[in-house]
């Protein structure tokens, strides 16, 4: 009995240091880090999954493009995520996202966010000003908001390799997955999605589309207006202009 007791605590001690060895392991093996940036970091290992994989010019002149609830659900899931949405096409996955504080090190270097949620403190939306009005067609503002991160160059490779696999393994077709937090960039997004939401078709604003991830991803000169102003474009609005 005694020598049974005996090999159970030695299991337990064995167990705990064990535990204490590897925690730090854990942490970058799991989508709770996604700052370590050490050499052979488990989540950058293999080739990118994100990012341009050609030169084709090409790339972003997409035929069609469709919401998935179901991929942008399970990026949602990830840690350090507040809300993603994803979009296919032909060729490419596009990924617009909010951050959250369910994770560290989702930027790739520091500097002051973007959002300003103090005025939670005093029960007004901007701080700023004041104002107890938001704009209700944003996804993320700059006030009371999710997080967002303006340069893609910004945010996290680790958090982008994690994403960029997982939308893989669910659309193993895709060609390349870009991926972004800008605030522009997120709110477009969402008035695509809100289409798809209402069952109205997408293909009426695949130019609309296009001019988005080619700003974003390629260097495009052109942007339509931003959403973050009240009154300017989204596509329900435009279709009833018609």
């Amino acid at each position: 009995m005694l020598k049974r007791m005996a090999a159970l605590l030695l299991s337990a001690f064995v167990l705990s240091a064990t535990a204490g060895c590897n925690y730090e392991q854990l942490a970058q093996n799991s989508d709770t880090d996604y700052g370590s940036r050490q050499a052979n970091d488990p989540k950058m290992l293999g080739g990118k999954s994100y990012g341009p994989m050609s030169n084709n010019p090409h790339q972003h002149d997409n035929a069609f493009f469709e919401y998935s609830s179901m991929i942008s659900r399970k990026v949602t899931d990830l840690n350090g995520i507040a809300s993603a949405i994803v979009m296919l096409t032909d060729k490419n996955a596009y990924v617009g996202l909010m951050t959250d504080w369910t994770a560290v090190g989702t930027r790739n270097s520091g500097g002051k966010s973007e959002q300003d949620n103090t005025g939670t403190n005093d029960g007004v939306y901007n701080h700023d000003t004041g104002s107890p009005y938001g704009n209700s067609r944003t996804l993320v503002s700059p006030y009371n908001s999710y997080f967002s991160v303006n340069d893609i160059n910004n945010l996290s490779d680790e958090l982008k390799q994690t994403v960029a696999l997982r939308v893989r393994e669910l659309a193993p077709t895709v060609q390349e997955v870009h991926i972004s937090a800008n605030m522009e960039f997120v709110n477009y997004f969402n008035e695509f999605a809100k289409e798809a939401w209402g069952g109205r078709p997408l293909m009426p604003w695949i130019d609309q589309f296009n001019t988005v991830v080619k700003y974003h991803f390629a260097g495009g000169k052109e942007m339509p207006k931003p959403i973050t102003q009240p009154g300017t474009y989204s596509p329900s609005e435009a279709q009833m202009d018609q």
